[in-house]
């Protein structure tokens, strides 16, 4: 669980709602003809945007800025160096039977013990870490958009309302209502876009970022594995994955 990403919508969505009470009854707040223009003309017009299943899958990419585990490059470097050193004493075929939690990490390994030449792995694997991308950005993209197109259907929604309003000026009765909707979607529109599309955008990418991070650290280590290198040097080049400050101290660990 990503507490940084709960905390921080959450948060956000408690100030909003306590400011609403503070500033009186809570209902006023909240207006059908308004969540009906910006929530579901904000969905539609997205969906319009992209393919069913793109849309759909948005959905299940999304869960990844709440939760997501991932490894710490160091847990990755440490079970390179213990998998360079078990190649070393009993070649390949003795990473077959090796526990790596990692599916990327075990791909790689098993390519090394079907005896896969080191063009073919590194292209293999360069190609998951490329389609891996290429996904979390599809479903960052799709709340991008959103975010981009619900304060425009908050501007949809108050020209709608001010077209009301000033239709039934002779009418005040009709006046309170229709300005409720002008003003209501103009807020939707800016919630939906800050408070939920725009962080869950960002935090995918920086998912993205992390795991193809970490392939591309596992991909340096399978190669460097294949070529027979010495763990030693396996440790030193995988830890320029590291940031400088814990390269020293992963190295006072040994």
């Amino acid at each position: 669980m990503d507490i940084a990403t709960l905390v921080g919508i959450l948060g956000a969505i408690g100030l909003v709602v306590v400011s609403m009470v503070l500033g009186g009854d809570l209902g006023l707040f909240i207006n059908i003809p308004s969540i009906f223009i910006v929530f579901g003309g904000s969905i539609f017009i997205t969906l319009s945007n992209f393919t069913l299943s793109q849309f759909l899958n948005a959905g299940k990419v999304a869960v990844k800025a709440f939760v997501f585990k991932i490894e710490h490059p160091q847990e990755l470097i440490d079970k390179a160096v213990e998998m360079a050193d078990s190649a070393r004493k009993g070649g390949f075929l003795a990473l077959e039977e090796a526990e790596i939690p990692n599916n990327f990490f075990r791909k790689g390994i098993d390519m090394l013990v079907d005896g896969h030449d080191a063009d073919v792995v590194r292209q293999t694997l360069n190609k998951d870490i490329q389609m891996s991308y290429a996904r979390h950005e599809e479903g960052a993209r799709i709340f991008k958009i959103m975010s981009d197109i619900a304060p425009a259907m908050g501007m949809i929604g108050t020209l709608i309302g001010l077209v009301a309003m000033l239709s039934n000026m002779d009418d005040p009765k009709a006046i309170g209502p229709a300005m409720a909707v002008a003003l209501l979607t103009t807020l939707y529109g800016a919630f939906i876009a800050n408070v939920i599309c725009i962080p869950v955008a960002n935090k995918l990418i920086l998912r993205a970022d992390q795991e193809k991070l970490n392939q591309n650290l596992i991909l340096d280590a399978i190669l460097g594995i294949q070529d027979g290198q010495n763990p030693r040097v396996i440790d030193g080049l995988l830890r320029n994955y590291l940031a400088e400050s814990k390269r020293a101290d992963a190295g006072d660990d040994e």
